[in-house]
């Protein structure tokens, strides 16, 4: 059995010196965009989210979790009627001559990444797996494909319901492929996640709860989506163990 390895911050910022923009609608705040590109998706966990050494500290002069919950609007959900991907994005975007989906995974493989010809695509490499907490082993392209799925923190579905349908094709668009709103995952966690919200699904992995509603109240603040009431009470509920876990993303 391999050991279970405690959440470890990537540095990462030599990935992206320079964003040359996006193929098609380019993100309606490209500093924001390339700082959450260059940051770590996964700050170390200490097993204690109250401690003042847990992911509080990974990111200084964020708002709390907590507090950006409370400006969210609580309301019902909207019908899905209408719901499509393609009222997102139709494809990944490119970024300097690599897809967002790429730039992603090796995000979060951080200096253990292995790269193709290419210079893109992430052939071998090893993570700690934030969704199921297991330490990952990739040796091939295809068992990166088959293992490792981009996630939608805030699920493309459910933001439909929750007032993106209201908004503009580039605000939706940056909503699908802003970072903020991607996590490189366990397959199988994903699949099991589906489109639910807070209410229906957590990560099963309990250490990781407190970053993972954090960034869903910040992706939902961000883009001024609501939560409906289960939902609130559900994250409530969970940063109830880290009052002091930060907003991702955002700025006081």
């Amino acid at each position: 059995m391999k050991p279970k390895l405690k959440y470890r911050t990537k540095r990462i910022a030599a990935i992206f010196a320079v964003l040359a923009g996006l193929v098609g609608v380019i993100c309606a705040n490209p500093a924001s965009y390339e700082k959450i590109l260059e940051s770590p998706a996964v700050a170390e966990s200490t097993g204690n989210p109250t401690s003042p050494a847990s992911s509080n500290d990974a990111i200084s002069g964020a708002p709390l979790a907590v507090n950006i919950l409370e400006q969210l609007e609580i309301k019902g959900r909207a019908p899905k009627t209408g719901y499509n991907r393609e009222e997102f994005y139709k494809s990944w975007p490119t970024i300097e001559g690599c897809s967002l989906r790429q730039r992603i995974i090796r995000r979060e493989i951080g200096e253990s990444a292995t790269l193709d010809a290419d210079k893109c695509t992430v052939v071998a490499g090893e993570f700690d797996e934030p969704y199921t907490g297991s330490h990952l082993v990739f040796h091939t392209k295809a068992e990166f494909s088959k293992g490792i799925q981009i996630d939608h923190v805030v699920a493309l579905s459910d933001a439909w319901q929750k007032g993106a349908q209201y908004k503009t094709a580039e605000e939706r668009y940056n909503l699908a492929t802003d970072p903020l709103n991607l996590l490189a995952v366990d397959a199988s966690a994903n699949q099991g996640k589906s489109d639910g919200d807070a209410a229906t699904w957590l990560p099963p992995n309990k250490a990781f709860r407190c970053q993972y509603v954090a960034r869903q109240v910040s992706v939902k603040h961000k883009y001024s989506l609501w939560v409906t009431q289960a939902e609130h009470d559900a994250i409530a509920h969970a940063l109830e163990a880290c009052p002091n876990e930060p907003a991702v993303g955002l700025e006081n």
